[in-house]
């Protein structure tokens, strides 16, 4: 009987010994807000050729891990190495041209300074000529006013308007030269200015030297460009293209999945984010890897979710889902969290099922390195 009562009392020590741990153990499930819905994402690069061209040479097969510059693939370069060296000759042909127009700009320059020369010599020339007839009218005015009192003779007098009449004929020759000279020395300032113009402004700055430069590095890129590089450190994945596709100027050609941008969604229902705050720990476990927890941190949490009820339906009426009043269903809101410490033996793919248990305050004392997202039973 003594035996049969020590038995009993064992037994039931182990059993609540048992049930403490078990309680303790779930107790984490009770405070701390969990979920089995949860998938695992990355930023999926769209590998976009910036050419088009027929593919020449794929470097990659379907799910490689790649570097960041590595060659993804090759567009044939034929076409773009042809107009490189079309931009090269034309940009020649640019620097021939503005030394000619700088050429012509200097003619121009000597012409108007040798204009201005003859304005400055054509003026000198009618206030000499001016200051002759001035005299030769003076002297004509004289003899004619002393010819009545015979103290000049008649020669005398034609000779004093010979005088007379070939200084005003020098005089108006003069004015006409002076004109002339103006007129073609603003001729030579219109030449210079047109010449100027056309040249445009000087050294690099011309607009025709860097619109060729600007033609030139265009056709230079270009070429690089069929050279298509991993702009990340990642996977190809879904690999559809082949060798002699043809590529398409921002098109997308090939997915590339970011290795350094994991992060995983947990879709919480509502009645469960009220705890959650950004900042806590949480703990990841993913489908494919059941028993083995990735430690991470709420990043945030999702303002707003897509409606179905409200939205436009049939003759622009409101389209209302049917409910039982009786029959509440929580919706789901994304909890975006970020892992701080993936083990080397996960490999993590987009799009996978992950459990995502968070660590309120309610339960910040809880041991995360211990503790997976959910019971085992439940994953």
């Amino acid at each position: 009987m003594a035996y049969t009562s020590k038995k009993l009392i064992l037994t039931s020590t182990v059993f609540l010994l048992a049930v403490s741990v078990l309680a303790i153990k779930y107790w984490h499930y009770i405070i701390n807000p969990w979920t089995r819905d949860g998938q695992v994402h990355a930023q999926v690069i769209q590998v976009t050729p910036r050419v088009t061209g027929p593919i020449v040479e794929l470097a990659v097969v379907d799910n490689q891990f790649v570097k960041a510059g590595q060659l993804l693939f090759q567009i044939d370069p034929s076409t773009f190495v042809a107009s490189l060296k079309f931009a090269r000759a034309e940009l020649d042909k640019t620097q021939d041209e503005i030394e000619a127009l700088k050429k012509q700009v200097e003619a121009s320059l000597a012409v108007r300074e040798q204009r201005i020369i003859e304005v400055k010599q054509a003026s000198l020339e009618i206030s000499e000529v001016k200051a002759r007839l001035m005299q030769a009218d003076a002297q004509f005015k004289r003899v004619k006013k002393l010819v009545p009192d015979q103290a000049m003779s008649q020669r005398e007098l034609e000779v004093a308007q010979a005088d007379y009449i070939v200084a005003q004929t020098r005089y108006d020759r003069a004015k006409i030269n002076l004109l002339d000279a103006q007129v073609a020395a603003k001729q030579a300032d219109a030449d210079l200015a047109k010449d100027r113009a056309n040249l445009g402004a000087d050294g690099e700055m011309n607009p025709r030297l860097r619109s060729a430069q600007a033609k030139l590095r265009e056709a230079e890129l270009n070429l690089e460009f069929t050279q298509v590089r991993a702009s990340v450190d990642g996977y190809v994945t879904n690999l559809v293209l082949r060798l002699g596709s043809q590529a398409v100027a921002d098109r997308a050609a090939m997915a590339l999945v970011d290795v350094n941008s994991f992060w995983v969604h947990g879709f919480f229902r509502e009645n469960y984010i009220a705890p959650i705050r950004p900042g806590n720990k949480a703990v990841v476990t993913l489908m494919t890897y059941p028993g083995i927890p990735i430690i991470g941190e709420v990043e945030s949490i999702a303002w707003g979710i897509a409606q179905h009820d409200g939205s436009v339906g049939e003759k622009l009426l409101p389209d209302i889902s049917p409910t039982f009043e009786w029959i509440r269903l929580a919706q789901r809101v994304p909890v975006r969290i970020r892992l701080l410490d993936v083990p080397d033996t996960i490999k993590l793919r987009v799009g996978t099922t992950a459990s995502v248990m968070v660590m309120t305050e309610a339960g910040e004392n809880s041991n995360v390195d211990s503790v997976e997202a959910v019971p085992r039973a439940l994953q």
